[in-house]
């Protein structure tokens, strides 16, 4: 078979995947904070980029976005979606290919007007950023250019030069705890927030039918990033130490680590590595998402920390589905989920060293910066005393805010104040 023949199967495959002739692809649960917040920018020249780790719904997001522009009033025959996640499209394996692909979409849908491009996994086309340069400032032929991708790397090095001030960036996560409430049809109540913490953000777990094929689906996914993303991308030589670094860092989530804690974890186990292999394979996880790293801020001095920092998992389901045997309290969770919906909404997440005290995070958005302790319960006045006290220590003006699953709202302690882990969201709001 020739390369043209094959474009034109690739062509016939692409239709199942359109909005041409009446066609609607599978959309999922409408997520109207990513798709409005995106729309917002629309109707330039500016590369709209969706990032985030592997089934997260990115490829949803694209159709969602690409449906919503046909009820604005968009031509469906001016919308062309290709996710080359898929393998109908293996055989396209550079951008060269997809420009033709797109010249026989061109020649037979014979759009009219701007056409608007949607690329799903734009990482696995050699040449990608030749393609999104040309199309996206091509001033003859007027496209508009949506693109995602599982790597926060992508973006980097000479490809931000090439595409400085082009494009826009936003990260895709997980459900959040409204976004599962709203979906399964459930109260946004503490129940159902326990629930959401012992099972995980990833749109695909909620219409699996059991705990076996979750874990089944959520193995998979790991697999897929670890070997995709990182074994194939790298050339890594030892596949299994990075497999047990990804599992350190999900089993002591929420805790202060160092690149030296793990080498020598990994030493007294004997295994051995060095500083420098450890620190890139942590790197090469949290470029994928999987894991989210988080400096340590000195308030006091107010400068960055170096040596110990904290991880979370970008969603609980790792550690729920995969990693359940090593002991791992519902405080970390918590933990957890309290740092994935302050980054969710847009802060950029400090965890925080006041003297000999830990403050769990410093949040800052723009003028406002909030400091927050985490804890499962305020059971008992030392309770109270140890999540209060390191927030009293600090001298200045900003909000102070302590999270837990108590079922009453304490009242404010001394200007702090005291939000239920359910509501976090729509404290952060405010």
């Amino acid at each position: 078979m020739n390369k043209f023949s094959s474009m034109e199967d690739d062509f016939e495959s692409l239709k199942k995947y359109n909005f041409w002739d009446g066609n609607i692809p599978q959309l999922g649960f409408e997520r109207e904070t990513y798709t409005n917040s995106i729309l917002e920018y629309t109707g330039n020249k500016l590369i709209k980029v969706l990032v985030g780790q592997r089934r997260v719904g990115k490829s949803y997001l694209l159709r969602q976005l690409a449906n919503k522009l046909i009820k604005q009033g968009i031509n469906a025959q001016n919308i062309f979606y290709l996710n080359k996640e898929f393998t109908d499209f293996d055989s396209i394996s550079n951008y060269k290919d997809v420009e033709k692909l797109i010249a026989i979409y061109k020649s037979t849908i014979q759009p009219i007007g701007k056409i608007y491009l949607f690329i799903d996994e734009i990482q696995n086309i050699e040449g990608w950023e030749h393609f999104a340069n040309s199309f996206s400032q091509n001033y003859v032929d007027e496209h508009e250019l949506f693109i995602s991708g599982s790597n926060s790397k992508m973006l980097s090095g000479e490809l931000a030069t090439l595409l400085s001030g082009r494009y826009v960036t936003f990260e895709i996560f997980p459900f959040s705890f409204n976004e599962f409430a709203h979906a399964t049809g459930k109260e946004p109540n503490k129940l159902t927030y326990i629930e959401y913490m012992e099972s995980g953000g990833l749109p695909e777990l909620f219409i699996l039918p059991n705990n076996q094929t979750k874990r089944n689906y959520i193995s998979a996914i790991k697999d897929s990033v670890l070997l995709r993303d990182i074994i194939q991308r790298y050339s890594i030589k030892d596949p299994k130490l990075l497999e047990d670094i990804f599992v350190y860092l999900v089993n002591n989530a929420s805790n202060l680590v160092s690149i030296n804690n793990i080498v020598n974890f990994f030493k007294s186990n004997n295994r051995k590595t060095t500083y420098d292999t450890v620190s890139n394979y942590i790197e090469y996880i949290v470029d994928t998402f999987l894991v989210h790293k988080v400096e340590r801020y000195d308030i006091k001095g107010k400068d960055i920390v170096l040596g110990n920092c904290k991880y979370y998992i970008n969603d609980l389901a790792f550690k729920n589905y995969l990693y359940q045997g090593f002991s791992y309290g519902i405080g970390y969770k918590l933990e957890n989920l309290v740092y994935l919906e302050i980054l969710r909404s847009g802060f950029d997440v400090f965890t925080g060293a006041l003297k000999n005290r830990e403050i769990d995070f410093i949040a800052k958005k723009g003028n406002r910066v909030i400091y927050f302790q985490v804890t499962y319960i305020l059971e008992n006045e030392s309770t109270i005393k140890r999540e209060y006290t390191p927030l009293q220590n600090i001298l200045d003006n900003y909000e102070k805010v302590v999270i837990s699953l108590d079922d009453i709202v304490f009242p404010s302690n001394e200007g702090i104040l005291h939000v239920q882990a359910w509501k976090l969201a729509d404290f952060l709001k405010q």
